[in-house]
């Protein structure tokens, strides 16, 4: 017997969900993909959330589910996660294109005289 079941892992996901609202989780099937998914994380150099020393990616994976460390987001929280991201780079993409055009500013400005006259006298030199 796999030690803690499908059953506690699925109570554990499910402790969040508030009284007349859909579990986020309703089959084994799900706890599988969301362990697979974290245990390949942890495999990818993602650091372990509990005492990973001598275990498999897998059983870390299970244990972090079981201990709450980690969630399985529904998919609603799932369309809220990706709204925030694409928002967050699109206002990273306005900020980068200010610094951009007030760089350009900024270097389109004419020069004070006597540099000026020192940028004509190199390129006379040329």
């Amino acid at each position: 017997m796999l030690h803690p079941s499908y059953s506690d892992l699925m109570k554990v996901v499910n402790s969040e969900v508030e009284p007349g609202e859909a579990p986020v989780v309703n089959s084994r099937y799900s706890i599988v993909m969301a362990t697979s998914k974290r245990a390949r994380q942890i495999i990818g150099g993602e650091e372990a959330l509990v005492n990973a020393a001598g275990k498999k990616p897998l059983s870390v994976a299970v244990e972090e589910l079981n201990q709450g460390k980690i969630r399985i987001l529904s998919e609603e929280e799932v369309q809220e996660e990706l709204e925030k991201k694409t928002t967050e780079e699109a206002e990273g993409t306005e900020e980068a294109e200010e610094t951009v055009s007030y760089m350009t500013e900024e270097t389109n400005q004419e020069l004070p005289e006597e540099e000026a006259e020192e940028d004509e006298a190199v390129s006379q030199t040329v």
